[in-house]
């Protein structure tokens, strides 16, 4: 590299820096749990999306420890080749029949769930309309997609609707996270849904962070709505957040899933995920599913939290999910109180742009089954402390 090329670099890292944004990598030197040895520090952390407990669930890592025992290590291939088990097989017609949906799919990560859904159903000419506040992966896929993409208003059917009435020709896809990764609130999918069967448009929902959390046995935002395959044909669902694995599924028809098989690149050009993982998956979704007590806990817990963020005077946002952000507004703000929980020996992340729109910084506490209510006042003793002016 040359020499202006690495000053370049070193000038716009100190620019994030001076702008409170530069990110910086921490060491966990524990198993995934409220309380982690972390950069040599134990502390009390609230910035986990595992949202039920399970990753380090004893019947989850015997589950992954057998897997390897026999399958081996990694799968060797990619889906197509030789790395598709019977393991994987397993999984994708558990996470079918789980979800209510003919056939799922699985990819190593959302990301590329994301990627490869967009990728393979539209095509040049198509139209792809988006919330604001999708998660970046969703943006990303409608960047490299040959359709033309539109954002609507944040959970906002009727922004959605006045941009599917000026409609030109062409297919249509409606993509929405159905919990927002960063605000913790819903998408209204039941209008969603309505305006894509009346504009002959496929609905697709990305629920990271609702699969596993929401619905009676957790299957996610559009059980929790009510909505079935004709309502939601595409669902994509995360397993590394709710269910302490690793990965990803696409959920939908035979004829859905068989064009991405064909035609999802992130899906066709990649090495299938160990066998172990999905084994180790099998066993955490029929924990989750079983084990509804790990959802009412979760909602004792925001309830518990909620009463008392709002007594302490706390900006909370409109959230009834494991996500619950208290809004800084500078990146400068949110760097400040999460180093002032820090200090106190709370763990929670200050979100901060480009995550964010510009002015709405925050921290981003998530809640686990795992949390007892000792953590909790824990939390809210350290919130109590906290400078609230925002800027």
């Amino acid at each position: 590299m040359t020499e202006p090329n690495k000053q370049h670099l070193a000038e716009a890292l100190e620019l994030r820096r001076e702008s409170s944004l530069y990110r910086t990598r921490r060491v966990a030197e524990t198993a995934q749990q409220p309380e982690m040895q972390i950069d040599g520090r134990r502390l009390l952390t609230f910035c986990s999306n595992d949202y039920l407990g399970l990753a380090n669930h004893p019947e989850v890592v015997r589950a992954l420890q057998q897997g390897a025992s026999n399958y081996g290590a990694g799968s060797g291939a990619a889906h197509l080749i030789t790395g598709h088990t019977t393991a994987h097989h397993a999984l994708e017609a558990e996470l079918a029949e789980f979800t209510g949906r003919p056939r799922a799919l699985l990819f190593s990560t959302g990301y590329m769930a994301n990627l490869g859904i967009a990728a393979a159903l539209l095509e040049r000419g198509d139209r792809l309309y988006e919330d604001r506040l999708n998660h970046a992966s969703l943006l990303d896929a409608g960047q490299l997609s040959r359709a033309k993409m539109h954002r609507y208003q944040h959970a906002d059917a009727e922004s959605l609707q006045r941009q599917l009435e000026r409609a030109e020709q062409g297919r249509a896809l409606i993509a929405t996270d159905g919990v927002f990764s960063m605000d913790g609130d819903l998408a209204p999918l039941p209008q969603l849904a309505q305006l894509a069967q009346t504009h002959n448009a496929w609905l697709m929902v990305d629920d990271a962070h609702g699969f596993g959390v929401l619905g009676d046995e957790g299957q996610g935002s559009p059980s929790h709505f009510g909505l079935g395959l004709d309502e939601v044909p595409i669902l994509m669902g995360t397993l590394g957040k709710a269910l302490g694995t690793f990965g990803a599924f696409v959920a939908g028809s035979e004829e859905v899933i068989e064009t991405l098989i064909q035609q999802a690149r992130s899906y066709i050009y990649t090495t299938a995920p160990p066998p172990a993982m999905a084994e180790a998956t099998r066993v955490s979704l029929r924990i989750a599913r079983q084990e509804s007590w790990r959802r009412d806990r979760l909602k004792q817990l925001i309830k518990q939290f909620r009463v008392s963020a709002e007594s302490l005077g706390l900006p909370l946002m409109d959230s009834l999910t494991p996500i619950q952000p208290i809004l800084a507004g500078s990146a400068t703000q949110a760097l400040a109180w999460s180093h002032q929980l820090e200090a106190q020996g709370i763990l929670v992340s200050a979100i901060r742009p480009p995550t964010v729109p510009e002015g709405s910084a925050r921290l981003r506490i998530t809640f686990s089954a795992n949390h007892t209510e000792r953590h909790l006042q824990r939390l809210l003793d350290a919130l109590s402390n906290l400078k609230l002016e925002t800027t």
